[in-house]
């Protein structure tokens, strides 16, 4: 990357992580002080620990459609204000209502497509993968910080000093994207980085893809639903909520690192279907886990190991399946589609988590990360698993004018190795999906070079 390309990665994935962080850092808290506002009910706090994922879900595919039309930079500007505001709205709140519309209001500023399509418009076509690679590490890494400091700070500041912080976190956003991110020379569509209205329709009946985006939205209705309650058990445990790190820390480090064995086997190993199933049984078990051992500490920890651990091996392989799965030039679109599916299980999973805990009981919602878990495991069986290809952006360097499509399209395809190809008369580049162990990557090379 060059040095212009690397600045703009990290300025974003600074701005993105940032923004997530202030998202997540009341997670493994909320649950405990909101219990103690005016008007709140097991339900309501369930809401307000989920309400961003609604808005996020909503927003999020509109305002990287936006970023298209008035730029980039104001479209960020627009989502940080609004998770500045509703960071604010939340801090001051006096009531369990006000907690819920600012973190709707949080989750309303949606940026993520439109950081992505920022970064795209700053990088070259074949480099993108580390930009967005860079975006992608910072969000796991925020996560991750956010269980570890989230409890001790609170117990420093309070929960409305944590919410002053995230406004704080918007702040340092802004002048991030003022400061480092460079204006992009010219901004247009990415098919790969971006949703692009017209795909849509194609994308959302794909039925593989279908099923990937009910995956991810499993996953981040089980993972939210947990925290509905965890941190109750864990202070009914007899573990005060300033200590509840020393819980997440030693169980995040292990995932991290019990996770890349099953990546490798997953993705060199041809194991995809057997790990997929395998962590998904696994997450059945860990909730019936939480339901019957809540209150032994030490059995907690090793449970949140392996729930970590599966999330952060879901996070990085269903991705890559969404890739591998979307046709050639649907990339962005499709993980748009996914993306937002993971803040509607977020949404429901407060939302149910919430509501089974009202109805029945804290523990009854262990069973609910349970029974969701179950369901997803049919799934799991009976998923399509894509053909492990690769994608590929060869620039043209030709005008549309001049560009015979069907014939540059045939004429890529009879190259060995080329599956699809897709020509993009706006972009002046044709998308790729390609068998990496076939290509004649010289005659490829050749063949935009001729065409450069």
């Amino acid at each position: 990357m060059l040095a212009l390309e690397r600045r703009a990665a990290a300025g974003l994935a600074a701005i993105f992580s940032t923004r997530m962080l202030g998202l997540f850092m009341v997670l493994p808290v909320l649950a405990l002080y909101a219990h103690d506002l005016p008007g709140a009910t097991p339900l309501l706090v369930g809401l307000a620990i989920g309400a961003y994922g609604l808005t996020q879900a909503l927003f999020q595919i509109p305002l990287g459609l936006l970023s298209d039309r008035i730029g980039r930079k104001p479209v960020i500007y627009g989502g940080l204000v609004l998770f500045l505001v509703g960071s604010l709205v939340a801090a001051l709140a006096d009531s369990i209502q006000w907690v819920i519309i600012g973190r709707a209001l949080q989750g309303s500023g949606a940026i993520a497509a439109a950081i992505i399509a920022l970064t795209a418009d700053l990088t070259r076509d074949e480099v993108r993968t580390k930009g967005m690679a860079a975006i992608g590490i910072s969000v796991a890494l925020s996560f991750a910080a956010a269980l570890v400091l989230g409890p001790p700070l609170t117990g420093l500041i309070g929960i409305s000093g944590l919410f002053w912080l995230t406004a704080l976190l918007a702040l340092g956003g802004m002048l991030l994207l003022a400061a480092v991110v460079p204006d992009p020379e010219q901004s247009k569509v990415h098919r790969d980085a971006q949703p692009v209205l017209d795909q849509l329709a194609g994308v959302v009946r794909d039925p593989t893809l279908i099923r990937l985006d009910l995956a991810i939205f499993m996953l981040h209705l089980t993972m939210v639903s947990l925290f509905v309650v965890l941190p109750l058990s864990l202070r009914e445990a007899g573990l005060p909520v300033t200590e509840h790190w020393m819980l997440y820390l030693p169980a995040v480090l292990v995932a991290i690192l019990a996770m890349v064995p099953f990546i490798v086997l997953a993705e060199r190993g041809g194991r995809v279907r057997s790990v997929l199933i395998g962590s998904v049984a696994v997450l059945a078990l860990s909730m019936l886990g939480f339901y019957l051992f809540n209150q032994t500490l030490w059995l907690v920890g090793v449970l949140l190991a392996v729930v970590f651990t599966i999330f952060n091996l879901l996070e990085a392989v269903l991705p890559s399946l969404v890739s591998k799965a979307a046709p050639a030039g649907t990339k962005g679109t499709a993980m748009g589609v996914f993306s937002s599916s993971q803040f509607v299980g977020a949404f429901l999973g407060g939302l149910l988590g919430g509501l089974a805990h009202e109805q029945f009981g804290g523990e009854a919602v262990y069973l609910v990360g349970m029974l969701t878990a179950l369901l997803w495991l049919r799934l799991v069986w009976t998923l399509p698993i894509p053909e492990n290809l690769s994608r590929h952006v060869i620039a043209l360097g030709t005008s549309g004018a001049t560009l015979d499509v069907s014939s540059l399209e045939r004429r890529l395809l009879e190259i060995p190795g080329v599956k699809e190809a897709v020509i993009a008369l706006d972009e002046g580049v044709a998308y790729l999906k390609v068998d990496s162990r076939q290509t004649d990557w010289a005659r490829l090379q050749t063949f935009s070079a001729a065409n450069a």
